[in-house]
């Protein structure tokens, strides 16, 4: 059959941009997060991340053997989702633990849902709230050798107060990826400057958050907490590498901004009522079930559909 008679699943409009260019070039701009949090937290965070990723590759190949479907560990997406979950996880957590969350992301929120392009929530975000409700110990423990006590969100909450500066530069505790802001930013930066994402999303989470903080947090506005709320948690690494992830997220330009709004908004229910100081996991996934529907009441009319008579 001629290929021009062949239906396929949407896009329909081809680019050169492959997805292995694409989720190789988010690879590349996870590296400095990485590298400042093996840096950071030493050598178990190292294969952690590693083994993590192996996990994510393997389980992903077993699973297209075992189903007779083309292989397709080559686009780098499983490995795009094995470094998402292995940032995600907590420097000291037995290495067992994340390759576990890595073979459930996998298998159960990607692969049986269709593969990539048919999961309905980021799948590295669906196996840590999967291993924060099966091992919730293990996963809220960020005591190690570099750093022991609470995490600065959890000091805030408690209302101590936190140095901002080692918050920005990530010099403080918490999940191997997201202490460091400055490490973030810069590789959100290139993806931004390749085109890979826009603002849309990350711009309409961060100002909506800032604007619910502001208003119920008790503090205001004030620079101090709201800087140590930006810096702190998975605020940053969420907006940046997984609410834009293309799966999850809106199509429509419109949609993408209301799904940013709605991600700061429950980011700032979690963070200022819930018992917990973070909040940016269950807000993407809750946003991701969100999707189908705000993508509805924000396409576009077809052409010649909708207009009033003149």
């Amino acid at each position: 059959m001629s290929d021009m008679m062949r239906v396929s699943s949407n896009p329909h409009i081809r680019s050169k941009v492959t997805t292995d260019k694409i989720m190789l070039c988010v690879v590349l701009a996870l590296l400095p997060a990485t590298i400042f949090g093996v840096w950071n937290f030493g050598l178990h965070a190292l294969w952690q991340v590693l083994l993590t990723i192996a996990a994510c590759v393997a389980a992903e190949a077993v699973y297209e053997l075992i189903m007779k479907k083309k292989l397709t560990v080559l686009d780098f997406s499983a490995v795009v989702t094995g470094l998402l979950l292995g940032l995600n996880m907590p420097p000291a957590a037995p290495l067992w633990v994340g390759p576990f969350g890595g073979v459930f992301a996998i298998v159960v929120v990607k692969m049986l849902f269709g593969g990539l392009g048919a999961n309905f929530m980021n799948p590295a975000l669906g196996a840590r709230c999967f291993l924060v409700i099966s091992f919730p110990a293990i996963m809220t423990n960020f005591n190690c050798d570099a750093y022991s006590g609470a995490t600065p969100l959890a000091q805030i909450k408690a209302g101590e107060t936190v140095n901002i500066f080692n918050m920005v530069m990530g010099r403080t505790g918490g999940t191997i990826g997201e202490t460091s802001m400055v490490a973030i930013v810069a590789g959100a930066c290139f993806l931004i400057l390749l085109g890979i994402i826009d603002l849309k999303i990350p711009a309409s989470y961060i100002v909506t958050f800032v604007i619910f903080y502001g208003l119920f947090s008790g503090h205001g506005f004030d620079p101090y907490y709201i800087s140590a709320q930006l810096a702190g948690g998975g605020l940053m690494l969420g907006a940046f590498f997984m609410a834009t992830d293309y799966v999850t997220r809106p199509v429509t330009k419109i949609g993408q901004i209301v799904f940013g709004i709605i991600l700061g908004l429950l980011t700032g229910i979690f963070r200022v009522f819930g018992a917990s100081g973070e909040g940016v996991s269950y807000a993407i996934i809750i946003g991701n079930l969100l999707v189908p529907l705000i993508t509805r009441f924000t396409a576009p009319k077809a052409f010649g559909e909708g207009g009033e008579r003149i």
